[in-house]
């Protein structure tokens, strides 16, 4: 047995999720503890998303920021299990993704592993995807190889649907290598929509977006991005869908009500997913949602509709809570990372083999 604490901060930027996990001949979600990211940070982390003036001392700042964050909730969580970090095999970081470009050789996980394990005194695995992009693959999504061990007495043709500020899909399937790959914006749009209208950061339940309706000029406008053309492996983050990518089809296609841009969001989000689904496995019999899209009831629903012949439900379903899935996933990877286990799908990612990830900063 083995204790591994996985730490996750994703493209929604709401704040770090912490999960510790047992490690035997399965894994056991043993506690969590959540951080919201403060105001000051968040925007800081947004802006480092692209060019700027200053953006390596800022970067700097921003991770040591980030990893004292970390570090602090880290601490809350051994308090409240009543556990001294000696009893913490390993950390696994993801870090704060700021940039994310395969295509041209890198993807950037900000995070300082050796500060954390400094201000933890728990050895930290992190920067997980860049051997993979190393090795000829998209670093993303990982969490795939996360979810056949988790789900692989579950088989038949299912599928994992992770929506948080993007959407990635695990085709699990009896007999076949697990295969995965984003399918486009998940919240991430939606997110950055409410937040321009009404001030908010997200859109509780999809009750905003529920309250509009589609617009089929602009739907047809954004589903003819290139990204949606392809197949995969294929990843994507703000480098591709942002607030300005969004403004410009709607500087185009000017005079929508603001519900129904986010009622149309929320229908790109919808449809992507299915649509590549239906292409990559036909015959789904089960769609198991996790992240923070699957409390967007709105979303869940439009899903089921377009799904009529196959369950579609929260991870929950099979006991696993859907706002800790990635933060166990990382918390495996490190697991993975020291025992020396291969831990990225070729299937998934397109790398030219079998990879061990993650870089180790002992205690």
């Amino acid at each position: 047995m083995a204790l591994y604490i996985g730490v996750m901060s994703g493209t929604s930027l709401d704040g770090l999720d912490i999960a510790l996990i047992e490690q035997t001949s399965a894994i056991k979600l043993i506690a969590t503890h959540y951080i919201p990211m403060p105001d000051s940070l968040r925007a800081e982390l947004l802006g480092l998303c692209a060019s700027g003036p200053d953006e390596i001392a800022r970067s700097a700042i921003a991770q040591q920021n980030w990893v004292k964050l970390a570090a602090q909730g880290i601490h809350t969580l051994l308090e409240q299990q009543q556990l001294q970090p000696p009893a913490i095999r390993a950390i696994g970081s993801h870090g704060q993704t700021i940039r994310h470009e395969p295509a041209r050789g890198f993807t950037v996980q900000i995070g300082n592993p050796a500060l954390l394990t400094e201000l933890t005194g728990i050895t930290v695995v992190s920067d997980f995807r860049s051997r993979d992009v190393a090795a000829g693959g998209q670093g993303a999504p990982l969490v795939p190889a996360f979810h056949e061990t988790l789900f692989e007495e579950r088989r038949g043709r299912r599928a994992v649907l992770n929506v948080g500020g993007f959407s990635n899909l695990s085709l699990i399937e009896t007999n076949k290598p697990v295969a995965g790959f984003d399918c486009g914006p998940g919240n991430v749009l939606m997110d950055a929509w409410i937040h321009r209208q009404r001030g908010e950061n997200y859109d509780r339940g999809g009750q905003w977006a529920a309250s509009g309706t589609v617009e089929p000029a602009l739907l047809k406008a954004l589903l003819g991005d290139p990204f949606f053309l392809t197949k995969g492996p294929k990843s994507t983050g703000r480098e591709v869908f942002n607030l300005a990518w969004l403004e410009q089809h709607l500087a185009r296609l000017p005079g929508f009500a603001a519900q129904n841009v986010q009622a149309t969001l929320l229908e790109l989000t919808a449809l992507t997913i299915i649509e590549s689904l239906q292409s990559a496995q036909a015959d789904t019999e089960e769609l198991l949602v996790c992240g923070g899209g699957a409390h967007n009831n709105a979303l869940m629903q439009r899903l089921a509709s377009l799904l009529p012949n196959a369950k579609v439900a929260s991870t929950a379903t099979y006991g696993v809570d859907p706002d800790w899935v990635e933060a166990m996933a990382f918390a495996w990877l490190a697991h993975c990372c020291l025992e020396g286990i291969a831990a990225n799908r070729p299937s998934v990612t397109g790398a030219n083999g079998l990879r061990v990830l993650g870089a180790i900063y002992p205690n």
